[in-house]
């Protein structure tokens, strides 16, 4: 139903910021929740952020302590997640993923489209 591409991942220090973006393709997104999770080895994937398309209203996972910021742009049909602050334990590969969903759930089996993943790795 919806294509998403994510990319913007890389190895970056502690404390180095990152930009994350994912590409949404193959219909409008007016009634889609927009989400960010993310996996570490030997880890369960965790959600990390979450955006209505609509409305704009975000949700973070308590660890994100304001280090997070999810975005769009309309435009460009783009979900962002810029990620400042960065430590070792951020360390996954990140995924975007979507459905047509009026509330916003952080549990991954709500989502139906999901990108490829974009490795991100903080490390000195």
């Amino acid at each position: 139903q919806v294509q998403l591409v994510e990319s913007g991942g890389g190895l970056v220090q502690p404390g180095g910021s990152l930009r994350l973006s994912c590409a949404a393709s193959g219909r409008t997104f007016s009634s889609y929740v927009m989400t960010w999770f993310r996996q570490a080895p030997g880890k369960e994937r965790e959600f990390v952020a979450a955006i209505k398309w609509s409305d704009h209203s975000t949700y973070y996972a308590d660890f994100v302590n304001g280090r997070f910021t999810i975005s769009r742009d309309n435009t460009k049909n783009t979900v962002y997640l810029q990620m400042n602050s960065l430590k070792p334990e951020d360390t996954a590969v990140y995924y975007c993923a979507a459905n047509r969903l009026t509330v916003v759930h952080i549990v991954s089996r709500f989502y139906d489209s999901w990108g490829q993943g974009t490795q991100v790795t903080v490390s000195s």
